[in-house]
């Protein structure tokens, strides 16, 4: 390709960088160009015939899910389970909601006017540490097995006997699990090397006889085509899991040349803005209430289900109880797969030991290692993840813009509080 005329008459000797960007340049803004051109126009937040929750990593979007969206869906609405990739034929669905992990570009698989999408956002910061945490974590578990071969191996068996999904199924986990499980292992095996038992620190994210450090982790090419900005990438369609075959392309060249990231940083914006509803993390029990007066009415208003009612009847008592989301609230314990699956990739049952440690107690231990990484590190979290921070600030900015939206909602359910707790409507007000 002729670069010298594509920036307007440059120098036929322009470097190989000039080039570069240039090309990185047409690439990222045809993709943007494209994409806004897709979103369609219209009320967007109005409940189409299919629901996406588009799970993006530890923002406790799996207990959101179990706490919130099914309740009021139930079970039998309920597309097949695919966390990664769809494992059922979307031009023939018999369901209404659908929850994975793929990112926005699944609606190109899906019948776009038909489908409205959901999300939740967490702070960047807290997501990174949490996504180092829950890596470490699950390939911890195969430790329990000789060395790194028997693993495998016995991985290999229990994925071809079990039909479930596991967690080495799911993205991004299908890449960092295996790659951390690699590195705890060759740790392991350097430790009895030097003859160590035993290995004290007070900072547990620095740990390196016994697992990867935080500050390397974060600059491992891994983490850096996963987790980073993986908020944003996900909601634009750019993950390495994307259907698109333009989106290597395009997010290679966002992470060479980060000032390309304010295209795509505008799609995803957009994107949010077209969603039926956006959740945040650190707002869950705010972002539950919305959920059930915006999008609690309008299931109901389609499907005429009395197992929604309940559903959403559970739901008003147990925010009312603090019940459900305590434990999203405590920093999204439950793991992507553990509500849904019943084994783990070791074989072992799918049940946390933890009677001796609460969540609050777990929580507060995580808080107070998280006060010893150095800001150094804090910073560089921040600096590698500059595209998430801007979309969550976004996203907390349109939030009480989006309570103000939907006014309509709040006073027809104000009309039919006659059963339970029905503060919901139907078009014949039957509650």
């Amino acid at each position: 390709m002729d670069f010298a005329g594509v920036n307007g008459g440059g120098s036929v000797d322009a470097s190989s960088a000039e080039k570069d960007f240039v090309q990185c340049e047409k690439i990222v803004r045809e993709w943007a160009r494209s994409a806004l051109e897709e979103e369609i126009e219209g009320d967007g937040h109005t409940l189409q015939d299919l629901l996406f929750f588009l799970h993006v990593p530890r923002t406790g979007g799996r207990t959101y899910f179990h706490c919130l969206v099914k309740k009021v869906y139930g079970a039998a609405l309920e597309c097949p389970r695919s966390y990664d990739k769809l494992r059922f034929d979307p031009r023939k669905p018999k369901c209404r909601l659908v929850a994975t992990h793929d990112d926005y570009s699944i609606m190109s698989m899906l019948p776009r006017e038909k489908t409205s999408v959901m999300t939740v956002l967490r702070h960047p910061v807290d997501r990174v540490f949490s996504a180092y945490e829950f890596s470490v974590e699950v390939a911890s578990r195969f430790l329990v097995h000789p060395n790194l071969t028997s693993a495998t191996e016995l991985t290999k068996r229990i994925r071809a006997k079990h039909k479930g999904v596991s967690t080495l199924d799911i993205w991004p986990w299908k890449y960092l699990v295996p790659w951390m499980r690699e590195d705890l292992f060759a740790r392991r095996d350097a430790r009895k090397m030097k003859g160590l038992s035993y290995v004290n620190s007070n900072d547990s994210y620095n740990v390196e006889e016994m697992a990867m450090p935080l500050h390397q982790f974060i600059n491992e090419p891994v983490v850096l085509d996963t987790v980073h900005n993986g908020a944003t990438f996900q909601v634009a369609g750019l993950t390495n899991n994307s259907y698109l075959a333009e989106a290597h392309d395009v997010r290679h060249c966002v992470q060479k040349f980060t000032i390309l990231g304010e295209h795509v940083l505008q799609v995803a914006q957009k994107r949010l803005d077209n969603m039926l509803f956006v959740g945040l993390t650190e707002k869950h029990r705010e972002s539950a209430k919305m959920f059930v007066n915006v999008v609690g009415p309008q299931v109901i208003s389609q499907i005429a289900s009395d197992s929604s009612m309940e559903g959403l009847s559970k739901i008003k008592s147990e925010l009312n109880s603090s019940v459900c989301l305590t434990v999203t609230e405590q920093n999204s314990l439950l793991s992507d797969s553990e509500l849904d699956s019943n084994y783990h990739q070791d074989g072992t049952s799918d049940q946390k030991t933890t009677e001796n440690v609460s969540t609050e107690n777990l929580e507060g231990i995580k808080k107070n290692a998280r006060l010893l990484v150095p800001d150094t590190v804090l910073q560089q979290i921040r600096s590698l993840n500059s595209l998430d921070l801007r979309l969550f600030k976004y996203a907390e900015g349109g939030a009480q813009e989006r309570v103000q939206r939907f006014p309509r909602h709040q006073t027809l359910a104000s009309h039919c509080i006659s059963h339970m707790f029905c503060l919901f409507y139907t078009p014949v007000c039957k509650c």
